[in-house]
């Protein structure tokens, strides 16, 4: 079977090209700048046409169980349904779906919710009920003495990305304890209440740190899956993570992390949200600094869906850097460093996973989209 789309500007890797698409089967058969003047093509308007978006990073699907504080929605696959309408709604057409293995809060949601988000997009999955493609990411909080179990349990699962993370306090994102006393404010610590939990949080990474992380890394080398360091604050962070041989770096905190990153052949992602709002949520370097350093690859909506082609737009603009290139950090970049060759960019022989984009004022509305040439949004 084969669709024409036509009356396009088609976002490639390399230029915008106005004119017409052909899908043949789900793939990309042919690109051209010629007009087609029959019937039987889809008229695209002069609209945008790229690649379906990939997200490594995203923790929506915990918003869906939890609308609201206090209020945990009684079905998982239901809330999953929900986060996978909304993620195809913006555009995605690949998932990461990160989940995290440990957390730094006693009885937290994340520890709550594990085994059953794991199962719920297993069974989303081979229900086929999803839009999206869905893939496992792991996101290990090597201080949590439960980390290790956690993993073990679902090591034999699908697991296709593993990022390594420690939050505690006094290092990397939480470096200044102001800001993560500030980030926690919720708490209403008094000075007492957050330094004795400081030191519980130093005493659980002194004792599970080492062991979770050297576990997670064979894990990831058994499963020949890419490994991500979670917040690098220093150039030693960089170095640790290519010693252990880690190739991304998640939403680096700082500039030197960044330049010792890009110096070392890592490759560097950073919040979609930060890039459309110029600053990060808690209070850390600027997904658009980055950008403006040549030291941003990628990018990932984070915890809010819409924003990573938001961001792709936006960066073109806030920096006059040319439309193609921005797109490939939410395409073809992302593609790369997760392992896949078959989609993320409108080539002959590519998946047709594509999205029919309309600026409105300013703003990329996401009005059509596929996946292997079949609309699912």
């Amino acid at each position: 079977m084969e669709t024409i789309y036509t009356d396009a500007r088609i976002i490639t890797r390399d230029e915008v090209i106005h004119g017409t698409l052909i899908v043949q089967n789900g793939f990309i058969k042919d690109i051209d700048t010629f007009a087609f003047k029959g019937n039987n093509a889809v008229n695209i308007g002069g609209d945008f046409l790229l690649a379906g978006l990939i997200e490594m990073h995203t923790d929506n699907l915990e918003k869906n169980i939890q609308p609201r504080p206090g209020v945990i929605w009684p079905s998982i696959l239901s809330a999953a349904v929900a986060h996978d309408s909304q993620i195809a709604g913006a555009g995605i057409t690949t998932v990461f779906d990160a989940v995290a293995v440990g957390g730094m809060r006693q009885g937290n949601l994340r520890a709550q919710i594990f085994d059953d988000c794991i199962e719920a997009f297993n069974r989303g999955k081979s229900m086929d009920i999803f839009k999206a493609d869905h893939y496992l990411h792991f996101r290990c909080e090597v201080s949590d003495s439960k980390m290790g179990e956690m993993l073990l349990k679902h090591s034999n699962r699908d697991i296709r990305l593993i990022s390594l993370m420690d939050h505690t306090p006094g290092q990397r994102q939480w470096a200044d304890l102001e800001k993560w006393r500030l980030y926690h404010r919720d708490k209403r610590w008094s000075d007492d209440e957050a330094e004795t939990i400081r030191q519980e949080h130093q005493q659980m990474q002194e004792r599970y740190s080492a062991q979770h992380r050297k576990l997670a890394i064979g894990v990831a080398a058994e499963k020949n899956i890419p490994l991500a360091s979670h917040d690098d604050t220093s150039p030693a962070d960089i170095q640790t993570a290519l010693a252990d041989g880690i190739s991304i770096s998640e939403f680096p905190t700082t500039l030197a992390a960044a330049h010792e990153a890009k110096n070392h052949g890592m490759t560097t992602i950073m919040g979609a949200p930060n890039a459309v709002r110029g600053v990060s949520h808690s209070g850390n370097i600027s997904a658009v600094t980055l950008a403006e350093h040549d030291l941003l690859d990628g990018l990932s909506s984070d915890y809010v869906p819409s924003s990573l082609l938001h961001a792709a737009f936006s960066l073109a603009e806030k920096l006059q850097k040319p439309l193609h290139q921005a797109v490939n950090m939410v395409t073809v970049n992302i593609a790369e460093m997760t392992g896949f060759t078959d989609r993320g960019e409108l080539t002959p022989g590519k998946r047709a996973d594509m999205i029919q984009v309309k600026l409105v004022d300013g703003i990329p509305i996401p009005r059509k989209v596929w996946k292997k040439g079949l609309r699912i949004a």
